[in-house]
């Protein structure tokens, strides 16, 4: 192995690390626990308006983001779902309880972390050991290209998702 087979191998253990974090949560929300419906009171408990529809989209979103990541497949597409649903737990469950995840309410480092990781791997883009490098597609979608598909599609699409569908609860007296 060379240092080239070495950087893809990196990049391929990378993309199904954040892969497998994402069809995790996404899998989760659909069937564990209180399944669907429970992701739904959950968003709803959040100020999330049609939380029916916002857990369905945020878990197929975290499902085809999965997939895509592991395919290495429109890596930068991929990467704005997880950069989009991260932006969006860390504004309307995280933002508020402090910087460590083991804090009362889970704070923000973690959906940070992977919200970064999103924004890296869009930028970098899969390897060479990926679909988008099969469909000789890669070259169209690393660098700045990837960046501004990851930063704008995730960025961007959680603030209008948010702007739309989202309310704050009234904080609590007391």
């Amino acid at each position: 192995m060379d240092d080239i087979d070495a950087i893809n191998l990196a990049l391929l253990i990378f993309r199904c690390g954040i892969a497998g974090v994402m069809l995790a949560h996404g899998i989760n929300h659909i069937i564990g626990g209180g399944k669907i419906e429970g992701t739904a009171g959950w968003f709803g408990s959040l100020g999330m308006r049609q939380p029916l529809l916002q857990a369905w989209l945020a878990s197929l979103t975290e499902v085809g983001a999965g997939v895509l990541l592991v395919l290495g497949l429109l890596t930068p597409v991929a990467a704005a779902g997880v950069v989009g649903v991260m932006a969006v737990a860390w504004t309307i469950n995280h933002r508020g309880n402090g910087f460590f995840i083991f804090r009362p309410g889970e704070g923000w480092e973690y959906v940070m972390t992977l919200l970064l990781c999103g924004l890296l791997i869009g930028t970098i883009g899969p390897g060479e050991w990926s679909l988008d490098r099969a469909l000789d597609i890669d070259d169209d979608l690393i660098g700045w290209t990837g960046l501004l598909i990851a930063a704008i599609g995730g960025i961007g699409g959680s603030a209008a998702l948010l702007a739309t569908f989202w309310r704050p609860p009234a904080p609590s007296e007391g």
